[in-house]
């Protein structure tokens, strides 16, 4: 099973692969994106109503342009990322793959455990996949918010 960092990289490089990133900062901005899908679904998990919040993004449930989980990431991208490449008229269009990213991730979290639905548990076998470090972490951080 591939962990949920393989999956948000793979759909930001699908995403990405049309948008013009200049070349000496592609990477950078790849990995910044990245960062902050992952940021946002972390910090949203961790919050009062966050797992709903995130179920409710990737079935579909809310649109990912009117999910606060989006503008998250997109303000998180913004500070961490393009703010400091100093790209312009480029890092306005480049922030647009936000909305474009967290759609695609609709459907890949999925119910992980068989028992009809996508709850914690979900997440936490989603979040496992093969970054046992990451698990770890929000394992930590989820357990201790749920008493886990």
């Amino acid at each position: 099973m591939a962990s949920i960092i393989d999956l948000i990289s793979r759909q930001v490089n699908s995403v990405a692969g049309g948008a013009q990133i200049p070349s000496g900062v592609k990477d950078q901005v790849l990995g910044g994106l990245s960062q902050s899908v992952l940021g946002s679904l972390t910090q949203t998990a961790a919050s009062a109503g966050g797992v709903e919040q995130i179920r409710d993004l990737v079935t579909g449930k809310i649109s990912p342009d009117k999910s606060p989980i989006t503008a998250m990431a997109g303000n998180i991208f913004d500070r961490d990322t393009l703010s400091k490449l100093n790209l312009g008229a480029a890092g306005s269009s480049l922030k647009s793959l936000v909305p474009m990213v967290m759609g695609s991730l609709k459907g890949i979290i999925k119910d992980q455990d068989g028992d009809g639905d996508i709850d914690f548990n979900d997440l936490i076998i989603m979040l496992k996949g093969n970054g046992g470090g990451l698990f770890e972490t929000a394992k930590s951080i989820l357990g201790g918010l749920f008493g886990k």
